[in-house]
């Protein structure tokens, strides 16, 4: 499985992305026999890709008026935290459930293998903000998509649902776009 540019990516001659890409470790059969699992940790560790990744994101979504960054636990808030301070903009969790204190807005949604909830503070955003979902991997789509349908339930407008890594082999974009919610991925693998 290789590297390959999904639909709104950056530039595929930006070298930030070959830099991107080698700090990438690719697991063979984890969790199961058969997956290639895509892990960011490296990734994360090396400043020089933390900073690229960082910096993609920052020149594509200065200029779009947002207001908060939403990140979907855990690794979308490393993500929304380092962003939204770049951008002089506020961060919002979207938590699992039972993990926030004050009333909330709760999302089901299907997994690959069984249901989970999302939950999102009810005063955390409201018709005037402009937000961007933010998670470190797409692949089928269900926790972004529960994580929109959120937002969208508090009256605020998503802008765009953004990732690391997308596994453009799986129906995620898809699912996500259905909805009305345009994705973007730095990168993605077959």
């Amino acid at each position: 499985m290789s590297l390959s540019m999904p639909s709104g990516s950056s530039n595929s001659s930006d070298p930030r992305l070959a830099y991107i890409d080698s700090t990438v470790t690719s697991i063979q059969d984890y969790p199961k026999p058969g997956i290639i699992f895509r892990d960011i940790t490296s990734t994360l560790a090396d400043p020089k890709a933390l900073k690229c990744i960082l910096d993609i994101l920052t020149e594509r979504y200065q200029d779009q008026g947002l207001t908060q960054i939403a990140g979907i636990e855990a690794r979308g808030f490393i993500f929304a935290a380092a962003l939204a301070d770049r951008l002089g903009c506020g961060m919002t969790l979207i938590r699992k459930q039972g993990k926030l204190p004050r009333a909330v807005h709760s999302q089901a949604y299907s997994l690959e293998y069984g249901n989970d909830t999302l939950e999102l503070h009810q005063d955390a955003l409201d018709s005037h903000d402009r937000v961007l979902l933010i998670d470190d991997l797409l692949a089928t789509g269900g926790t972004m998509r529960a994580a929109a349908d959120l937002v969208a339930h508090s009256g605020a407008k998503v802008v765009e649902a953004a990732f690391l890594i997308e596994l453009s082999g799986l129906p995620g974009r898809q699912r996500i776009e259905q909805s009305g919610v345009p994705c973007y991925a730095i990168c993605a693998y077959d």
